[in-house]
């Protein structure tokens, strides 16, 4: 395929000479019987001068959620086995047994990572409806529990549609620290938006990890869409993102992905790095990056309050994408950093499938954890 002396403006897959420009944007062809096929699965197109394209692609993910309850439900097993003592405690449960059962209540949230903040907090309201005769039965305090957890995720953390502007492209940045599933969680994101109808351009801007450009291609491959890679190893992630979103903008892409590098949340000299990308992308875009989306391991529990604390501090983090809950018995963490930092949870991992990026719903999770 023919190629130019301007940035971009060739197509390939093939390695280039050093001659040539310093970013390449591939255009990936999908292997044969991967799932990224738009035939009769995307809801609607997309078109450059359609109004409220994003928004109708936020409500569509957030009403797949609901659809996908199955995945979430198996996605939250071990927490939901830890959480069953509640049952029994609760089965036969009568008023002078309130302040063992509570007791018991409050160690079984405990166990799954509620925090106690979050526990005393549920077990005390619980408590007050008990005595006050509000509550009379063993159900109707299951009930309670729920309503109070659910209550404590919508209050603060309401928010869980992608918050995408009316500009293309919208711009998502995925942040977090090394090993917690960033660049696999944006490929599963980009696999379900473009099985939404939208055009997604990803932005390989890990240039620390020799690897992560390589896994980014693979995903790209994967889901049959197009990547911005950097050519040379000593580029700067904020140029490679910057050049990515001008391209979005110049082929009219709906949405760029911008995978960055994985930073433990005490090295403050990458955290600033982060800033420098954030500009960059505002540089294109007015009000660019639309989300910025940290990515948490779910089975480091409470552990990860501090690096959701330090990443929101340095860049402002819009959305959470906890990861590999399906592995932990500790999903109480979804309700605890929800609490903590006000930051609605937008997506969960839940399995390793392309599928199992699955948009947070809180009712769906509430019913998921508890049987």
């Amino acid at each position: 395929m023919a190629t130019s002396s301007a940035p971009f403006a060739g197509f390939s897959v093939t390695p280039r000479p050093s001659s040539h420009p310093q970013f390449i944007l591939y255009n990936i062809a999908p292997r044969t019987g991967t799932p990224n096929s738009l035939t009769g699965t995307a809801r609607f197109r997309c078109s450059a001068g359609q109004t409220g394209f994003f928004t109708k692609l936020g409500r569509l993910i957030k009403e797949k959620a609901k659809s996908d309850v199955e995945k979430l439900f198996s996605g939250f097993s071990k927490t939901r086995n830890n959480l069953a003592v509640i049952d029994e405690l609760l089965l036969y449960w009568n008023l002078s047994d309130t302040d063992r059962v509570l007791d018991e209540l409050e160690e079984a949230l405990l166990v799954s990572d509620f925090g106690p903040k979050i526990t005393i907090k549920i077990v005390e309201n619980l408590r007050e409806d008990i005595l006050s005769g509000n509550l009379k039965s063993g159900s109707e305090i299951k009930e309670a529990l729920k309503r109070n957890v659910l209550d404590l995720l919508t209050s603060k953390g309401s928010k869980t549609e992608l918050q995408l502007g009316f500009r293309k492209p919208a711009v998502i940045m995925i942040v977090g620290v090394n090993g917690g599933g960033k660049t696999t969680s944006l490929g599963k994101l980009a696999y379900r938006l473009k099985n939404e109808g939208a055009k997604i351009l990803m932005a390989a801007g890990d240039t620390f990890r020799a690897a992560a450009s390589d896994q980014l291609e693979i995903w790209a491959e994967r889901t049959g869409c197009e990547i911005v890679v950097a050519e040379s190893d000593k580029a700067k992630a904020s140029s490679v993102l910057l050049q990515a979103v001008k391209k979005g903008k110049e082929l009219g892409f709906d949405i760029v992905l911008c995978d960055t590098s994985g930073r433990l949340h005490t090295n403050y000299s990458l955290m600033e790095e982060l800033i420098s990308c954030k500009k960059s992308v505002a540089k294109v875009v007015p009000g660019a990056p639309n989300e910025i989306l940290l990515v948490l391991d779910g089975t480091t529990g409470l552990n990860m309050l501090p690096q959701a604390r330090e990443f929101n501090d340095v860049v402002g983090v819009t959305g959470l994408i906890l990861t590999k809950l399906d592995g932990s018995a500790r999903g109480g963490c979804v309700v605890s950093v929800v609490d903590e930092l006000g930051i609605p949870v937008k997506f969960v991992g839940v399995g390793e499938g392309v599928e199992d990026l699955q948009p947070f719903d809180a009712e769906a999770f509430v019913n998921a954890i508890f049987m």
